[in-house]
């Protein structure tokens, strides 16, 4: 039995597991966002694991992820340029989710 999950009730499962600070409401949004997409792209319906979903997605300041990864800028990158080779790396090597002010949504790998 499949229960269908509103934006709001999405939000209040991610509170009731003490698990919204580890997104916030914007990356929150782009979560819910990309899982309605994948679901209509894929025609599949996603069971709701707020757990799983902690596990598998993070969002991250660029920088950080820059760091963690050892991506390299070259001398003139501003940091508009050093966050979209971020989102390219992210991009190329596992799923971009999308981006809320310098933090980026993205699977883990």
């Amino acid at each position: 039995m499949k229960q269908s999950v509103n934006f709001s009730a999405f939000v209040d499962a991610f509170h009731a597991y003490k698990r919204y600070d580890q997104f916030g409401y914007e990356a929150l949004e782009l979560l819910f966002d990309y899982f309605e997409e994948y679901e209509d792209s894929c025609d599949t319906e996603i069971e709701l694991d707020v757990i799983a979903i902690c596990c598998e997605y993070s969002v991250d300041d660029w920088s950080d992820i820059a760091s963690n990864y050892d991506i390299e800028f070259d001398d003139d990158d501003d940091d508009d340029d050093k966050k979209q080779k971020v989102i390219d790396y992210v991009s190329e090597n596992s799923v971009f989710v999308g981006e809320c002010g310098n933090s980026i949504v993205y699977l883990i790998f």
